[in-house]
């Protein structure tokens, strides 16, 4: 895995699965379901390791970088209600605008629901996991809103340098030409997994070939 065993590092911490059905709290603003998701996942325990890392620093005499100093002490501040890795995501999802809004529920007025969607994307991505695995995210929105939620994603996985694997139903073209990558998998096999790029020629080669004004994730599913 990217050149490690799978003994050097904890695959439940590394991955997570993003469910299709978004389970929330009503009462809570969407900053403070994200800050808690955090610190269940662990976040919260960087101050304990910053504090211990200081004591050990001192006993040693050793100066730090003042740069990764002050990052480290911005996002495990103790007693805070968000850090700075809170709010990049709440930027990069497009849920500062509703940060402090409650997210409701069916007697709560709340949050839309491609904001939900987008809150139970948040919810992974606070924590400490690389690869998150979304199990048919669009179920429920429209493609616009789809859309919106996947060019999200890819942002943030090609700055943090992440990856994500997400299950789609008819995704719009639009959608589809996000992706950098696909995997068409039928009756539990996979037929295709590599660059969206040469999935056409591929299938060409195969003697199925996308006819014109057709959407290729159309043809890919009929396929």
């Amino acid at each position: 895995y990217n050149g490690h065993g799978l003994n050097e590092f904890v695959p439940q911490r590394t991955a997570a699965y993003i469910s299709q059905h978004d389970v929330h709290i009503g009462e809570m603003t969407v900053r403070e379901t994200l800050a808690f998701s955090a610190r269940c996942q662990g976040v919260g325990s960087r101050y304990d390791m910053l504090s211990e890392l200081s004591r050990r620093e001192k006993a040693a005499n050793i100066k730090p970088d003042p740069d990764v100093d002050v990052y480290m002490k911005a996002i495990s501040t103790e007693g805070q209600e968000y850090s700075i890795s809170t709010d990049y995501v709440l930027k990069i999802l497009g849920l500062d605008i509703c940060a402090d809004t409650m997210v409701g529920d069916e007697m709560l007025r709340g949050i839309s629901g491609g904001q939900r969607k987008r809150v139970t994307t948040g919810e992974m991505l606070v924590g400490p996991a690389n690869a998150l695995f979304m199990d048919e995210i669009s179920t429920g929105l429209d493609s616009s809103t789809t859309f919106q939620i996947v060019s999200s994603l890819r942002q943030y996985v090609h700055i943090m340098n992440g990856t994500a694997v997400i299950s789609l139903l008819q995704p719009a073209p639009e959608t589809y030409d996000l992706f950098d990558d696909i995997i068409l998998i039928s009756d539990g096999q996979v037929v295709y997994h590599g660059p969206r790029e040469y999935v056409l020629d591929f299938f060409e080669s195969m003697g199925f070939k996308c006819p014109e004004r057709k959407g290729v994730a159309d043809f890919l599913q009929e396929v």
